[in-house]
């Protein structure tokens, strides 16, 4: 009987050692679980940390790609505008012209209908550069003309793309100062930083450009500021 009680005894205190074993196994290998995940969270937000600027440049470029399509549509709206206008008045001048965004949605009539054509869809009247969406209307024979006619000059090698028709060369004849003298053909025109400045009068406009002043990750008519990016039928064939 005294050899089975220390029998049993012996067996009494073994089991609570190998539980200590068991719980001290079981933190360790926790603890390394917890290294590997801490491990794997620095590998992945180094991942994300260098993917961030990829992931940037691509939303500018949708964003940017949007503002082209939405300004090639406002000034093809510009151009439908004027000639309906100088054909119906006769007068081929700026009163010609649109001089708010809403007659550009507001259409022009269908000969012998009740109702107006669409001329502008609503979202291409939206700037998507910005966040208040609002262009800013560019006004015959302004500096900010001349500049972008000087970086398509330059763009397309002393080429101007022809009007499309006889009625936007007469706009683009009194709405564009003429270029007399091109120096430097070989070299990239630089803007007058007070040419883009916002234009918030009232008046006829012959195009839109944004209100955003980024450096562009694409470039229209080589130019790469978006803020210099004009969408105008002037010169488009």
């Amino acid at each position: 009987m005294s050899d089975h009680n220390i029998f049993g005894s012996s067996c009494e205190c073994a089991t609570p050692l190998a539980r200590v074993d068991l719980s001290v196994k079981r933190r360790s290998e926790a603890g390394y679980t917890l290294v590997a995940l801490l491990a794997l969270m620095t590998v992945l937000a180094l991942f994300a940390m260098a993917a961030a600027p990829r992931v940037q440049q691509q939303v500018q470029r949708d964003r940017e790609q949007e503002a082209i399509f939405r300004g090639e549509q406002v000034a093809d709206a510009i151009a439908q505008y004027y000639r309906y206008r100088s054909a119906t008045t006769g007068n081929v001048s700026d009163q010609a012209l649109p001089s708010s965004m809403d007659q550009l949605l507001e259409g022009i009539p269908i000969p012998g209908g009740s109702k107006n054509r669409q001329i502008l869809r609503a979202s291409a009247a939206r700037d998507p550069l910005t966040q208040e969406g609002e262009w800013r209307f560019v006004h015959p024979r302004t500096q900010a003309l001349v500049e972008f006619q000087q970086s398509i000059l330059f763009y397309t090698g002393s080429f101007l793309p022809p009007p499309r028709d006889a009625q936007i060369a007469r706009l683009q004849q009194f709405a564009v100062p003429a270029i007399t003298n091109v120096v430097n053909l070989g070299e990239k025109p630089t803007a007058d930083p007070s040419s883009s400045v916002d234009d918030d009068s009232a008046g006829p406009f012959v195009g839109v450009a944004t209100r955003s002043k980024k450096d562009s990750v694409l470039t229209y008519y080589g130019i790469e500021r978006e803020d210099q990016w004009i969408f105008t039928p002037l010169f488009r064939n």
